[in-house]
């Protein structure tokens, strides 16, 4: 039985006998058919004009098509599927972009400019060779070794395309393949040409190999072939160990990939997982070393949550909630770990609630995912530690509502209550009732809270009007 057989195709294959044009499904498409892989987007390389073919079955599915004369390129959509037509093509580049010169050609041609062989497979959707696999480079081949490999010589490849390279690291964390030797070593040979590619497209790619099922995989792919110096600076910081005499630290990168993996395997939450990958890059920054206790990273999370917005703004990616989210997670992820080695309090587990706000379970996963030593009796007792701090928060939140609290006292009734301009004594007071909230001192109602209120207002020589 074919595998075309999406109903699109008997459209496809009518209009193209009759303008007397070969047309291939190619790419992804054909590539997830035998990864046994959900596809919605179908590739269409006419062998002639591809807008054209496009143009003709919009008319007849009555639907819109856009197209791209620039790029010479059309798409439609028809129902959940959308269908892309470009004519077959070869590129050429020059050395300082990464957008092709085009000029029309063969199937070869265009199968031969993709990006790996496996993606260059294409099935023919003509009537008389309908579903006939054209497969120049071994890409079903590849697929069945689990290899990515490029069509062409490697450098070339990369080269001309640098963002090829995040992609081959991308495709190998997604479906788990091994990146063939010589193409590893193009992408190690031309890793700073990712340099021209722009920041967004490489933000997607990074997108993409996080949510995969083991992040680890094109994060220790771009370590070794040189790109994760160029995209990610600050974790590449993070690699190696340091030696004083017997004392040495855990290699931080190599923790880092774990815990991620560790989050992966508990949520898909994306920037859960940003927060993982950037939760210990404020290390390299505050190491030192003390003949007494060896090496030390003191307040690495605070340094760490102030360079989050500086990753965020180089990467592109979104400054609102997302990075203010991976901020908070990055600045109290040591938050539980002290808890659960010392006498938990109800004043710290308050705090922490009310720092963590309904983003406390994820801060959590994070904090046991943080669990990776290698001795299983030292990670049973910090998860078993962890277990009573999850008590305390329960139980805490169920008494004290203190999960995203608001003081019951506002700086407005302040100033009306005494009569006062915007100043700094109404912070000081606001501060005092939080502080007394958070430290179980007065229960966190009204009452209380404005009986506090007055007291710390007496203190001040404050008298209400």
């Amino acid at each position: 039985m074919t595998p075309l057989k999406h109903p699109v195709f008997k459209h496809i294959t009518r209009i193209v006998d009759r303008l007397g044009v070969e047309a291939y499904a190619v790419g992804g498409f054909v590539r997830d058919y035998y990864l046994r892989r959900p596809s919605s987007d179908i590739d269409i390389v006419v062998v002639g004009n591809g807008i054209e073919v496009a143009e003709e079955l919009g008319r007849e599915l009555k639907t819109k098509v856009s197209v791209y004369k620039t790029y010479g390129t059309a798409m439609l959509r028809w129902g959940d599927t959308e269908v892309e037509f470009v004519g077959a093509r070869k590129e050429s580049y020059v050395h300082n972009s990464r957008n092709p010169i085009v000029e029309q050609g063969t199937l070869e041609d265009d199968q031969r400019r993709r990006d790996f062989t496996i993606n260059a497979m294409a099935w023919c959707v003509n009537g008389n060779r309908f579903g006939e696999l054209v497969d120049p480079f071994g890409g079903l081949d590849d697929l069945d070794d689990c290899i990515i490999r490029t069509p062409c010589e490697p450098d070339k490849t990369f080269s001309d395309d640098p963002l090829r390279m995040m992609r081959a690291v991308r495709f190998a964390s997604q479906l788990g393949f091994d990146i063939d030797d010589e193409t590893f070593d193009g992408i190690a040979r031309q890793a700073e040409r990712i340099k021209i590619v722009s920041r967004e497209r490489i933000a997607t790619e990074l997108n993409k190999i996080m949510a995969s099922p083991a992040p680890s995989i094109g994060l220790q792919l771009m370590h070794h072939s040189g790109l994760l110096k160029h995209v990610l600076p600050e974790l590449e910081n993070m690699s190696g160990v340091e030696r004083r005499g017997k004392h040495a630290h855990k290699d931080n990168f190599e923790h880092t990939l774990k815990v991620l993996d560790n989050v992966a395997k508990r949520s898909d939450d994306l920037w859960l997982r940003w927060a993982a990958l950037l939760h210990d890059i404020g290390k390299p920054a505050t190491k030192a070393f003390d003949v007494h206790q060896g090496w030390t990273f003191r307040q690495h999370e605070a340094v760490g949550s102030k360079m989050v917005p500086q990753v965020f703004r180089r990467l592109k990616l979104p400054l609102g909630d997302p990075m203010r989210f991976v901020q908070k997670m990055v600045f109290l992820h040591m938050r539980p770990i002290v808890l659960s080695e010392d006498l938990v309090t109800d004043s710290a587990v308050r705090r922490l609630l009310f720092e963590a706000g309904d983003d406390i379970e994820k801060l959590m996963i994070l904090c046991e995912a943080d669990i990776t030593s290698g001795i299983d009796s030292k990670v049973q007792r910090y998860l078993q530690n962890y277990q009573l701090v999850r008590r305390k928060l329960h139980d805490l939140e169920e008494r004290d509502r203190i999960r995203n609290f608001q003081p019951p006292i506002t700086g407005d009734l302040i100033m009306k209550t005494y009569d006062l301009p915007p100043c700094a004594v109404i912070g000081e007071i606001k501060e005092v009732i939080k502080d007394a909230i958070l430290d179980g001192v007065i229960p966190n109602d009204y009452d209380a809270a404005y009986r506090l209120m007055e007291e710390e207002a007496a203190k001040r020589g404050l008298t209400a009007k």
